[in-house]
């Protein structure tokens, strides 16, 4: 006989193929396992994109979204929204009181998650479809040159079915910029510049010399088996599609922007549009995971940025730094550390981050018992975004055919030296690498939250990248680099200073200008106006584990563990932070109890 809650769960499962969702959900499936596996595999079946980047399925099913792009269509994006809802339904079925504390952390991320996707909604066409540093262009480009895997034939085949979707998919994306111009959703006029030369690097080489094809090519050359003759005519082809298809698409692209040049001004903040402060009310809520107003982000960034700058005052000093205010003083400490600028230094400065990243490895190993098996690379960040790029993070491939990578963007004509090894921790170990990667490894946990099926919880990545800058420095992996200690705590201020500069971007009409005069470089503050509230992330989400920490010390005393507290923390995967307090509570009661 079923329970109550079973029939529930069957009535909105049985429902479902009505709704034209989730075709792989049985109503005998009713468990919460079950249904959150077939749900989540429901959902990345319409995001084939990351079917790729995790290689989510196998055979036929896997081969054919490896040859697709993820729609950007509004039909695309209200079923997405639709598919949200049902989840939101289904999950009401489920009597969490008799979850397991797994099913518990799983039930309440995905509710969470599902619910941002539909309170995102109707803000979504105030992001700009093209911008330097996360638009459309930006994204089909990263994703075909460095997330399809290229290990056979097969994949260049598909790499191939996917180059003739781009400019059909640019085409689109051209559409819906010029639909949200119409309703006066422009970027600002130094975005659209940004842009333009973004899109004259990539107009700029021969089809030949491509990143699509160069990539393609590269990589096919380390395919064991493959004749030089095939990979060349596979080179070719794509290199064809290139040169008469994508870059008349871009163009076309570029010719928007160019002509949407003189209606733009140059008001920064989403507070320009008329429900400015819902847009931004929100994008505080999906990114911070929290429910801070804009006025105490700024209040909190204004107290942070006085207390990092008294310790780099006194640091400064002890090298002989004492004179002018602490910007002025890390530009003379970043001026005096450059490297000769012949013979060029990037090789050099390849070589040293390399080092900085073994060096961590070991460093490690003292204060972690989980860390990934996934190897950990650092790879120049390529030429097309290299001017507006972020260091960033990109995850191993599941089945090994792609390492953990850091991607070092290194556009000179200077470089962040002092910065370099808290960049290293940030970015790779222990910081995106220990958390993402290791996640993927993480079997027990179901395989939405090992992937991130539906979306980064960027408080809590940043949070824990930037809480590993910090516990390099309380373990001594600065001793005896002041300068090193001086990048450290200049990148802290920086993520302070982001707090500050966001939320006045965002909810107090600051100009681009003023941004750049806070202490943040044109680059930086172009990033936080395409991405209201991304900013903000790092130092609630480093805040919030701190504030764990210090809560579990306190609870435990004697019995507590720096390397258990970094496993409970690592085992959970990206979570919202509200989701990081039940397990930490989890984890004082386990240690209480000796287990």
């Amino acid at each position: 006989m079923k329970t109550p809650r079973v029939r529930a769960v069957l009535s909105v499962l049985l429902l479902a193929p009505a709704l034209g969702l989730l075709p792989g959900v049985r109503a005998a499936d009713a468990d919460f396992d079950r249904f959150v596996d077939d749900f989540a595999a429901d959902w990345v079946r319409a995001d084939p994109e990351s079917a790729t980047a995790h290689q989510y399925f196998a055979g036929a099913e896997q081969d054919a979204l490896d040859r697709q792009l993820t729609p950007i269509t509004a039909e695309a994006r209200a079923a997405r929204v639709t598919r949200a809802r049902f989840g939101l339904g289904a999950l009401q079925q489920f009597d969490r009181a008799k979850l397991d504390s797994t099913e518990r952390i799983s039930a309440a991320m995905l509710e969470w998650q599902l619910d941002d996707i539909v309170r995102n909604e109707p803000f979504a066409d105030y992001s700009f479809v093209f911008q330097q540093f996360s638009g459309l262009q930006v994204n089909l480009v990263n994703f075909l040159s460095q997330t399809h895997p290229i290990r056979n034939r097969r994949d260049i085949e598909n790499y191939l079915a996917r180059l003739d979707l781009v400019a059909g998919q640019i085409d689109e994306g051209i559409a819906q910029a010029r639909e949200r111009a119409s309703r006066g959703i422009l970027p600002p006029k130094f975005i659209l510049a940004s842009t333009i030369q973004q899109f004259d690097r990539f107009l700029g080489d021969a089809p030949r010399q491509n990143v699509l094809v160069a990539s393609l090519d590269e990589r096919a050359a380390r395919i064991a088996g493959l004749p030089a003759d095939e990979r060349a005519a596979l080179v070719a082809a794509a290199e064809q599609t290139v040169a008469a298809a994508i870059i008349p698409a871009f163009r076309r692209a570029r010719d928007l922007l160019q002509e949407q040049l003189p209606r733009a001004t140059d008001d920064a903040g989403v507070d320009r549009f008329p429900d400015g402060a819902a847009i931004y009310a929100q994008a505080l809520h999906h990114l911070t995971t929290t429910d801070y107003t804009a006025a105490q982000v700024h209040e909190l960034g204004l107290k942070e940025v006085a207390r990092i700058e008294r310790e780099m005052d006194g640091l400064l000093r002890q090298i002989g730094y004492a004179n002018g205010t602490i910007k002025e003083r890390m530009e003379k400490l970043d001026a005096d550390s450059q490297p000769p600028a012949t013979p060029d230094p990037r090789p050099m400065l390849l070589a040293k981050y390399e080092s900085i990243l073994r060096d961590a490895e070991r460093r490690a190993a003292l204060i972690f018992d989980l860390r990934p098996k996934a190897p950990v690379i650092v790879k120049r960040e390529p030429p097309f975004t290299e001017k507006s790029a972020a260091a960033h993070y990109t995850f191993p491939a599941r089945d090994g055919s792609r390492p953990g990578t850091f991607w070092a963007p290194l556009p000179g004509p200077t470089f962040e030296i002092p910065e370099m090894r808290t960049l290293v921790y940030h970015e790779a170990v222990p910081g995106h690498h220990f958390q993402i990667a290791l996640q993927e490894e993480l079997t027990d946990l179901p395989r939405f939250r090992r992937d991130r099926v539906f979306g980064v919880i960027s408080a809590h990545a940043e949070g824990w990248a930037l809480y590993a800058e910090q516990l390099a420095a309380e373990n001594g992996w600065y001793d005896g680099d002041i300068p090193g200690h001086l990048g450290q705590l200049g990148d802290e201020l920086f993520r302070a200073r982001r707090l500050v500069v966001d939320t006045g971007l965002h909810a107090m009409h600051w100009t681009r200008q003023e941004a750049i005069d806070y202490g943040i470089s044109p680059a930086e503050v172009e990033r936080y106006v395409v991405w209201p509230g991304q900013a903000c992330s790092y130092k609630i989400g480093q805040l919030k584990i701190l504030e764990l920490r210090a809560k579990a010390r306190a609870a435990l005393g004697a019995k507590f563990s720096l390397k258990e507290f970094h496993n409970a923390i690592l085992r959970a995967g990206n979570v919202p932070l509200a989701v990081l307090d039940p397990v930490v509570d989890d984890f004082i009661q386990s240690a209480r109890a000796g287990k």
